[in-house]
């Protein structure tokens, strides 16, 4: 199979956003008095959890909070995240030249994130990657809870794929989240392994490839692209 087009996920596939997830929530749990994670920590997994789901989600699940303090959680992690929290995303190494390279392969290059577009769009742009995508899509700042697969169905039909032509078209995720959004769409999906998964978890979704790294997701690409 040869494909046109790829959707990307932001955390844990582009960028890596653990110092800005450990910030973020760590002055949110602060804020309500609750225990602060510490990379340190025996489980790392309650570092990682919050990458992927939406924050309603997160908040809710794993802190058992009910409204108004979900939304209270969610606005206080936005506020820290968007004074500073953004800025300390780091690209995994080789993602500049990954999308440069399938740019010129002829790939449409689009995002389909949870994080609020807006924020996806300043930290697309602080890292100069705005040349090499056509479309960057994420949640609202109203609607945390926006799907992956609503997400992903938003991102073909700005880059103009008719339904007929989805298989053409790949997602790129390191949660199940992705996985699980790309096979409601019916795509195929590309999980990486660099990402923030535990272990296992890529490999209990259909896959078309499991990338080690961004060299591995780089080569798989450029050897499928439609000619």
């Amino acid at each position: 199979m040869s494909y046109r087009a790829v959707l990307w996920d932001l955390d844990g596939t582009l960028t890596n956003t653990l110092d800005s997830l450990v910030y973020s929530t760590n002055e949110t749990l602060k804020e309500m008095k609750l225990p602060q994670i510490s990379e340190e920590q025996s489980d790392p997994q309650k570092l990682i959890r919050f990458i992927g789901p939406p924050l309603a989600y997160s908040f809710a699940t794993f802190y058992q909070m009910q409204e108004p303090m979900v939304s209270f959680a969610v606005e206080k992690y936005r506020e820290c995240y968007g004074t500073v929290g953004w800025k300390e995303n780091r690209l995994y190494p080789g993602i500049t030249d990954c999308l440069k390279a399938l740019k010129a392969a002829g790939y449409q290059i689009a995002m389909a994130t949870a994080k609020p577009e807006f924020y996806a769009k300043k930290i697309v742009a602080f890292f100069e990657l705005m040349p090499y995508f056509d479309v960057v899509i994420g949640s609202s700042m109203e609607h945390s809870d926006a799907s992956k697969a609503y997400l992903m169905q938003r991102a073909m039909q700005q880059l103009h794929i008719p339904e007929t032509q989805k298989e053409q078209v790949v997602m790129i995720g390191d949660r199940k989240f992705d996985a699980e959004g790309a096979a409601a769409c019916g795509l195929p999906f590309i999980g990486v392994h660099y990402g923030y998964a535990p272990v296992g978890e890529l490999e209990s979704y259909p896959s078309v490839y499991l990338a080690d790294t961004v060299l591995d997701l780089k080569t798989f690409l450029l050897e499928h692209a439609a000619s």
